[in-house]
């Protein structure tokens, strides 16, 4: 593909101050788009509208907590108000969760995971639907994750949140293909500011488990994720729906042997 593939699509990226979401609004906002970017942290939203600022995209950023439905549903009411359409609906937002156990998890957490992730998605696609369906079409980018797939031990409730993700994405692709409207999920592996926690605090743990990938490193936010991310929100992809595209160095062929230690409960 080249530039300029998304001029005249207007975009809500959801948990866009950091991380994915963050590469992603960038990476859109660069092809043409004119991006919502919403986040629970206004400065961090305020941040990344002014890097966009700064090489000549548009962007405006919307408040919201995806984990209740109207948080969910304000940056796709943004987008209308403000473009009286909206193309692209990706929903990326995530917060919360603990390492812990199966039998420690508690019903809050629980609730909680379920609230930010399949259903925040499902309330902001119920607010895009009608103008999707009556512009003709668009496309939905949700974010599941390796963890539910390959079942990582310890997150739980990440998990389950994260394939109930990818069970709605299957089937509003399969009801909504009639309109045009595409769904597809994004199970990414990237080098977000948790990641980078992460790798500072576990150097030898995070070498050893890029080394079990084929493509041995972390996928950049902004060209790797958003790269893939670009493909699904432009037309290039017009006949692509109901699919898992797993942008992670190859990590799900064998799975990445995340086993760390916990004391017996």
């Amino acid at each position: 593909m080249g530039e300029n593939q998304l001029v005249g699509k207007t975009a809500v990226v959801t948990g866009a101050g950091l991380g994915i979401g963050r590469g992603l609004a960038k990476r859109f906002a660069r092809e043409g788009a004119r991006v919502i970017v919403n986040d629970i942290n206004v400065q961090a939203g305020d941040k990344v509208v002014g890097e966009i600022s700064e090489f000549g995209g548009e962007a405006i950023f919307c408040y919201g907590d995806v984990a209740t439905r109207s948080g969910a549903q304000a940056p796709v009411e943004r987008c209308l108000e403000m473009w009286d359409k909206i193309d692209v609906l990706v929903n990326n937002a995530w917060g919360g969760g603990q390492v812990s156990r199966v039998e420690a998890k508690s019903d809050e957490g629980m609730q909680h995971a379920f609230a930010i992730g399949p259903l925040a998605a499902w309330w902001a696609m119920l607010a895009a639907f009608p103008a999707m369906r009556d512009n003709g079409g668009g496309s939905i980018i949700n974010f599941g994750s390796l963890n539910g797939v390959n079942a990582h031990m310890y997150t739980v409730e990440y998990n389950m949140a994260k394939e109930a993700i990818r069970t709605l994405s299957r089937t509003a692709a399969v009801e909504w293909g009639p309109y045009n409207i595409r769904c597809n999920v994004i199970c990414p592996a990237a080098a977000t500011e948790s990641y980078e926690a992460f790798r500072s605090a576990n150097p030898e743990l995070a070498e050893e488990l890029n080394s079990q990938k084929p493509i041995p490193r972390m996928g950049d936010p902004e060209t790797d994720i958003g790269g893939t991310a670009l493909f699904l929100a432009s037309d290039d992809s017009a006949y692509l729906t109901g699919n898992t595209l797993f942008v992670d160095g190859g990590g799900h062929i064998n799975g990445v042997q995340w086993r760390p230690a916990l004391p017996d409960s």
